[in-house]
C-alpha cells in the first residue's frame, strides 16, 4: 500500500510527458474543489436560517411545552402535572388555555388565536425583548383586563400599539343549541384593552394571529373553568435540558406529551431538513459529474505511463499493486479536491459572516437581516468530507479497473 502512496503521488505532482495531462488533472481537483465548496457553502447558509428561525421561535415558546395527549384541556389540577411543577431543576411554570376565536375592533374583524397565560408569562419567556410601544407588557390591572396583540394582526385590525376602545372577543358556547333567530346568543362576547404595546416575533404564525390576555379571560371565554391546554416551563440555568425532559416523559406517561422548542414548532423545522436534504443530493449529484473528469485524467494516465508499468510488471509488480497505484491516484485528487473545497467554503462562510458580502435584498430593512445567515456545523462538514472521498474513491474504481486489463491484453 505504501509504495503505491508513493509512486500515485510522484505521478500527481510529477510533469507528464503530454501537457494536456496536467491541465486535465488541475481541471479536475478543481472540479471536486468547487462541488465540494458548493455543498459547505450551501448547507451553511441552511444552517444560518434554520439557527435564525430558531432563535426568532426562542423569544416567544418555552422551553419545554406539556400538552394532553388526548382532547385539547386537562385539568389544571392533576397530580401529574403537580409532579412537574415540585421538579428541582423547574425554574417557572405557567398555566395556558389556548384556543381560537373572532376579534372585531372599529367594525374590522379577525380569526385569531387567543392564548391565555398566568401572570409570571413575563419571566416564562423573552417576550419583553419583542415588544413595540411606548407601554409595558401587563394582563390585568383591577378589574381591566389587557390583550396584548401581533404586529400583523394589529395592522389587519386597524389598530395603533396603544390603541384606544375594546378589543371585542367571541368564541362559541359550549354547551346549548344555536338559536338561528338570534345568532349572537350562541357566542360567548368579553372585551379587552391596550397594554399600550404589541409584539413582534417576526413569524406569521405569531404576529398574524395571535393575542396574549389573562387565563382567567381564556377560562371565562371558552368554557374552561379549571383547565388548561398547556402547561409551559422554563427550566433553571445549567439544567441538562433532555435529561429534564426525558424524566417529564416517565412522570407524564401516555397522559401528557413533553415539546421542547424545535418539537413545538415541528413541521417548521421538518420543512427547513427536508430543504436541506435535497439541496445536498442535487449538489452530490454535481459532485458526481465531476469526478468524471478524475476518470479521464485517469485514462490518459495510464496510457502515458504505459512504459513504467511495463517497467513496474518487470520489476516483479501484479497486476494488483499497479491498479492500486491508479487507484490510489484518482483518490489523492479526490483528497486534495476535498481539502481545498472545504477550506475555500470555510473562507468563504467566514467572510459572509464577518463582512455580510452576499445581501438579502436591495432595500434596507426590508428583511429581518440584510445578509443571507451562515452557520458552520462541525457534522456537516464531517458529512460533506466523507460523501466526497467516497463519491472520487468509488467513481474511479470501475474505470481503472476496466482499463487495467484492456492495458494488460494489449
Amino acid at each position: 500500500m505504501r509504495f503505491a502512496f508513493y509512486i500515485a503521488r510522484r505521478y500527481l505532482f510529477s510533469k507528464k510527458s503530454t501537457n494536456v495531462i496536467n491541465i486535465i488533472s488541475g481541471i479536475s481537483v478543481v472540479g471536486v474543489a468547487v462541488a465540494t465548496m458548493a455543498l459547505v457553502v450551501t448547507l451553511s447558509v441552511f444552517n444560518g436560517f434554520h439557527d435564525l428561525v430558531a432563535n426568532l421561535f426562542t423569544r416567544f415558546d418555552p422551553q419545554i411545552q406539556i400538552v394532553p395527549a388526548k382532547g385539547k384541556t386537562a385539568p389544571a389540577d392533576d397530580p401529574v402535572l403537580d409532579s412537574i411543577r415540585r421538579m428541582p431543576q423547574v425554574d417557572v411554570a405557567t398555566e395556558c388555555v389556548e384556543d381560537r376565536a373572532l376579534a372585531m375592533y372599529n367594525g374590522r374583524q379577525a380569526m385569531i388565536t387567543l392564548k391565555g397565560v398566568d401572570d409570571n408569562f413575563r419571566e416564562l419567556t423573552n417576550i419583553t425583548d419583542i415588544l413595540y410601544g411606548n407601554g409595558d407588557f401587563s394582563l390585568h390591572a383591577a378589574n381591566l383586563q389587557y390583550g396584548t396583540v401581533g404586529i400583523r394582526l394589529a395592522e389587519t385590525l386597524g389598530m395603533s400599539a396603544d390603541w384606544d376602545g375594546f378589543l371585542k372577543i367571541y368564541a362559541p358556547k359550549r354547551e346549548g343549541q344555536l338559536d338561528m333567530g338570534n345568532p349572537m346568543d350562541g357566542f360567548v362576547e368579553d372585551s379587552l384593552i391596550s397594554p399600550g404595546v404589541v409584539f413582534m416575533v417576526k413569524q406569521a404564525k405569531y404576529d398574524k394571529g395571535h393575542v396574549i390576555a389573562p387565563i382567567a379571560f381564556a377560562r371565562n371565554l371558552f368554557g374552561q373553568q379549571g383547565m388548561l391546554s398547556s402547561l409551559e416551563i422554563r427550566l433553571k440555568a445549567g439544567s441538562d435540558l433532555d435529561a429534564v425532559k426525558a424524566e417529564m416523559k416517565k412522570v407524564a406517561g401516555g397522559k401528557y406529551i413533553v415539546l421542547d422548542r424545535f418539537e413545538q414548532q415541528e413541521d417548521t423545522f421538518k420543512i427547513m431538513k427536508i430543504e436541506k436534504l435535497i439541496a445536498y443530493i442535487f449538489l452530490t449529484f454535481i459532485l458526481v459529474v465531476a469526478c468524471f473528469n478524475i476518470i479521464g485524467s485517469l485514462s490518459m494516465l495510464i496510457i502515458d505511463k504505459k512504459d513504467d508499468v511495463n517497467t513496474l510488471r518487470n520489476l516483479g509488480a501484479d497486476d494488483r499493486t499497479i491498479s492500486r497505484i491508479f487507484l490510489m491516484e484518482g483518490r489523492l485528487i479526490s483528497l486534495v479536491g476535498a481539502v481545498a473545497g472545504i477550506a475555500v467554503g470555510l473562507l468563504l462562510c467566514w467572510l459572509q459572516q464577518t463582512y455580510g458580502l452576499v445581501a438579502l435584498g436591495q432595500s434596507s430593512g426590508s428583511f429581518i437581516v440584510e445578509a443571507y445567515p451562515v452557520s458552520v456545523h462541525p457534522e456537516d462538514i464531517a458529512i460533506i468530507f466523507v460523501t466526497v472521498i467516497a463519491v472520487g474513491w468509488i467513481s474511479v474504481w470501475y474505470p481503472v479497473k476496466m482499463i487495467g486489463k484492456l492495458n494488460k491484453k494489449k
